[in-house]
């Protein structure tokens, strides 16, 4: 990774963070400046626009965890198994960087006009749904999942998933995050597996 590269990763990670406290409209260039310490115009030398590093963020943040799940994908485990640690790395990375999955559910799906340009439908999250999609078509070509349209079992996936990690940003839990893993592995499965599973 060049040293522009390595630049450019760290203004999106302190970015993630000020968007998912503050929000993406109360959140300045300015403000991401001065978290890294960096002139007004020297940003603009890595990024054209606040709504360019907003897009930048959403790849950047969830191509980390469809790297984490391509990982999963590669196990020589079944669709079950993949489930459960799948869902354990989710949650592990929700405790040790909430602000990705905070700026999902804060920025990039409540604010959608900031992304209609350049990051319509899927486009800016591809690789992650790739995966989520790899994961459910071969639990059912094996006959752990039971066949079913793909928007129905991504919903019901990263609704368990995301619901989660909202509850947990909102502090509500009354356990640790990651003991809450398995049993929503388990409810994810339930709602997935095929009749004769």
């Amino acid at each position: 990774m060049s040293a522009k590269e390595a630049k450019k990763n760290s203004i999106i990670e302190s970015a993630l963070k000020l968007f998912s406290q503050n929000g993406f409209y109360n959140t300045t260039i300015p403000d991401i400046a001065k978290s890294m310490k960096m002139s007004v115009g020297n940003m603009y030398n890595y990024f054209s626009s606040k709504e360019e590093l907003a897009k930048y963020a959403i790849k950047y943040s969830t191509n980390i965890i469809a790297k984490e799940l391509r990982e999963v994908n590669n196990m020589e485990i079944s669709s079950k198994e993949k489930l459960f640690v799948f869902t354990h790395k989710y949650f592990e990375n929700v405790k040790k960087s909430p602000e990705i999955v905070e700026y999902f559910l804060r920025v990039y799906l409540s604010n959608r006009e900031v992304f209609a340009q350049g990051c319509e439908g899927f486009l800016c999250v591809g690789d992650f749904v790739t995966e989520v999609m790899i994961l459910l078509d071969e639990g059912a070509q094996n006959k752990e999942f039971r066949e079913q349209d793909f928007f129905p079992a991504f919903g019901m996936f990263m609704g368990a998933l995301g619901g989660f990690a909202f509850l947990s940003g909102e502090n509500v839990l009354e356990k640790d995050l990651l003991e809450y893993s398995d049993a929503i592995a388990d409810n994810i499965y339930r709602a997935l597996k095929h009749e004769e599973a």
